[in-house]
């Protein structure tokens, strides 16, 4: 088997979002608050517990039933998107309402992503081997700035985005739009993620698999290498 074209999702795989506590400290210093010891400590633990950060927690302890819903089906477009996260965030009382969209917005910036320390020379080589990437991630906000920021943007060659075709990994019409976008066959190409249900949804087209484990950055720094022995 030859893989001629690699698909590779976002938060998790290369890149994974800041802690809850530098997410929250963020937010409440743009406003200039400041939350006693104890009650920031508090606060961050409810965000982390509820999964009020996208790209954190990946499997919330709880998801109020009133919310269910639009969690569910939270990456299929930007305004549910938005809905879902700041419906999650005002589970947890913050000292100002303005709180909630300013951590919704917060988590859009270069600055809350931080890519895994190999991220940028696998996709280097990708490039140098001539084999096409295409970003393929559940998601409801354009994460290229993120990319470009990091430096990660020249090697990407396409981003098939979850909240622009309307359905989610495991859904195989991301996975196909992405081969499509590449010009390559299934069979051809290799799915990169964290995620064994959705992103595991690739070996249903066809694609051969490779899971990376979700976890800090700083203790990933070489999940994604051996994907070069793959190719």
């Amino acid at each position: 088997m030859t893989i001629k074209a690699v698909l590779i999702d976002f938060s998790g795989t290369l890149f994974r979002a800041e802690p809850t506590a530098s997410w929250l400290r963020a937010a409440l210093d743009a406003l200039e608050l400041e939350l006693p010891a104890a009650e920031f400590e508090e606060a961050v633990a409810a965000l982390a517990e509820i999964g009020a950060q996208p790209g954190g927690v990946t499997h919330p302890v709880r998801v109020p039933e009133h919310l269910a819903g639009l969690v569910a089906a939270r990456d299929v477009d930007a305004t549910r998107h938005r809905a879902a996260f700041t419906g999650l965030a005002r589970e947890v009382p913050l000292p100002d309402d303005r709180l909630y969209d300013l951590l919704y917005d917060r988590h859009m910036t270069p600055d809350a992503w931080r890519p895994y320390p190999d991220a940028l020379p696998v996709l280097a080589a990708l490039r140098e081997r001539g084999v096409p990437v295409a970003v393929v991630s559940n998601i409801g906000w354009d994460p290229r700035p993120v990319f470009a920021a990091h430096g990660l943007d020249p090697y990407v060659d396409t981003y098939v985005l979850s909240y622009r075709h309307g359905v989610t990994k495991p859904d195989p019409r991301l996975f196909t739009a992405a081969l499509e976008a590449l010009g390559v066959a299934a069979g051809d190409a290799l799915m990169v993620g964290d995620d064994r249900k959705a992103d595991g949804g690739a070996a249903a087209v066809g694609c051969t698999t490779y899971f990376v484990d979700h976890l800090p950055a700083d203790e990933r720094p070489d999940g994604l290498r051996p994907i070069l022995d793959l190719i």
